[in-house]
């Protein structure tokens, strides 16, 4: 089971830029056996959705409202995955989670709060 803590959050101008990451720790997140990993978030009266996707390689998914805003990327031999936002937007604004991707129901963290306002 992995567990997870994601932090980098907060208050933010539109236009501007946060860096989110997410420490994963667990027997099964090893370099023997890496995950495919994914940043998600959950706005007020929204489902959770994936906006970014990373496999065990490297190779990347973003969701169409993201794409060329947001960068994933992860350190294996740390055990981090991180997620640099650009150009950040009020309709951003959110709850962040990572998680295994398909996600693990018993591997969600709180999550860190981003908020785009001026």
């Amino acid at each position: 089971q992995v567990q997870v803590v994601e932090s980098g959050g907060g208050l933010v101008q539109p236009g501007g830029s946060l860096r989110l990451s997410c420490a994963a720790s667990g027997s099964i997140f090893s370099i023997a056996t890496i995950y495919p990993m994914g940043w998600y978030r959950q706005a007020p009266g929204k489902q959770r959705e994936l906006v970014a996707a990373i496999t065990g390689g490297g190779r990347t998914n973003y969701a169409d409202s993201v794409k060329g805003r947001f960068t994933i990327s992860r350190d294996n031999a740390k055990n981090m995955v991180y997620l640099q936002m650009n150009s950040l937007k009020p309709e951003d604004t959110a709850v962040y989670y990572c998680n295994t991707n398909p996600p693990n129901d018993s591997s969600w963290g709180q999550g860190t709060q981003v908020t785009v306002s001026s």
